[in-house]
């Protein structure tokens, strides 16, 4: 393991542990991802006692120009060093009340400290220090879940999830990223204590969100979502796309299903988000505008423009900006038929000056959307993520 620890930082940090007498430890996100072979430039250092005086005397050992900025409300501190972000925190124990998602924090010893992380392969640690420097901490088993690909939490699921309840969205987030399964216990817990997000600011639950719709296969996270019961409390308009109506032996697509294999085709292109949302919510007004005639068949008609027009209000509702990002998707969302409904008919200059005007810059993104928007049947195979 001392290959994870090859930094120039993690010399800097033991030899000013040695010096203070006190013990410290690099824990967490950075131990598991040196393991996956991930590259990792966030660095959660927890020494046995005072986090933010550790940091400056670390700081002190680096030179003139390291600045060490303190999260006053978190006891915690930060520091910028090549290329890595650096945090520092004391061994610390948690408690919760039944009605808070915000602990008591009281100073703890290391064994506390690693009680309270969430998940066993997030409570891994390498020592630092002299007399056992690189030394393995895994009280939880999490390298054993490592190499079986599986999220469960490190103590009581239920315990864990009533306590943080984000951390019901950080498995789902951390199964989707790494392409893990989540333990049966623990998605059981997760179904069962999902009433809890309530609690949780809309911004928290925001960050997660995202984090899942910027992972390389995101339709699992949103497979997951759905099979836990967490979707429905958060996007509710998504839930309204499943399902296929059959009438005359005439059915349509399963609007949800297609919805995540555009997510998914779109993300294989572009890592920018605001395009990925657009691409989750390109069809969020087809329940609203879904017909059905004998002449032919289902219809959508204006479900561009009915869903353009949601945009504004569900980006308020999540906390999602409701600036130039939000336009750009509302934008997508109005324009995304265009294109489609240009090459079934006879192309005209005007057609299609009118559409590179009302598309400016954005034109090549829409492109893009209409893409992905193409679920075939010959090329729609869908793999629907269970939790296995």
């Amino acid at each position: 393991m001392n290959k994870c620890l090859d930094k120039r930082i993690f010399r800097i940090i033991s030899s000013v542990a040695e010096e203070k007498g006190i013990e410290t430890y690099v824990i967490g996100g950075y131990v598991r991802d040196s393991i996956l072979g991930l590259p990792s430039p966030d660095i959660d250092i927890v020494c046995v006692g005072n986090g933010v005086l550790f940091a400056n005397d670390v700081a002190s050992q680096m030179g003139k120009n390291i600045k060490v900025t303190v999260f006053k409300n978190f006891g915690t501190a930060r520091i910028k060093y090549e290329g890595s972000e650096v945090e520092f925190v004391g061994a610390r124990k948690e408690s919760y009340s039944s009605d808070s998602r915000k602990p008591i924090v009281e100073n703890g010893s290391l064994q506390e400290d690693l009680n309270r992380r969430d998940f066993t392969i997030n409570s891994l640690g390498l020592s630092l220090n002299k007399n056992n420097f690189g030394e393995l901490l895994d009280p939880f088993n999490g390298v054993d879940d490592l190499n079986k690909r599986l999220i469960q939490t490190a103590m009581e699921p239920g315990l864990t999830f009533s306590d943080d309840p984000l951390r019901m969205l950080r498995a789902i987030r951390f199964a989707t990223q790494l392409d893990f399964n989540i333990s049966e216990k623990t998605f059981e817990a997760i179904k069962k204590h999902k009433s809890r997000l309530s609690i949780v600011s809309g911004e928290r639950i925001l960050d997660e969100l995202n984090k899942i719709i910027l992972c390389s296969i995101p339709s699992k996270g949103f497979y997951l979502l759905d099979d836990s019961g967490i979707l429905e409390l958060i996007l509710p308009e998504l839930i309204n796309l499943k399902g296929i109506d059959i009438i005359d032996n005439k059915g349509h697509k399963d609007v949800f299903i297609h919805t995540l294999k555009v997510l998914d085709n779109i993300s294989e292109k572009t890592d920018n988000l605001w395009l990925r949302w657009a691409g989750l919510l390109h069809d969020i007004a087809k329940p609203a505008t879904k017909r059905y005639n004998n002449e032919h068949g289902w219809t959508f008609h204006g479900h561009n423009d009915i869903g353009a027009r949601m945009i504004p209000q569900l980006f308020k509702r999540l906390k999602l900006p409701l600036n130039e990002k939000m336009k750009y998707v509302k934008k997508i969302v109005s324009l995304h038929m265009r294109p489609i409904v240009l090459a079934q008919e006879v192309v005209t200059d005007s057609a299609i000056r009118r559409l590179l005007f009302e598309a400016g810059n954005d034109i090549d993104d829409l492109m893009l959307l209409c893409i992905a928007d193409v679920t075939s049947k010959n090329r729609f195979n869908v793999i629907k993520y269970k939790n296995n």
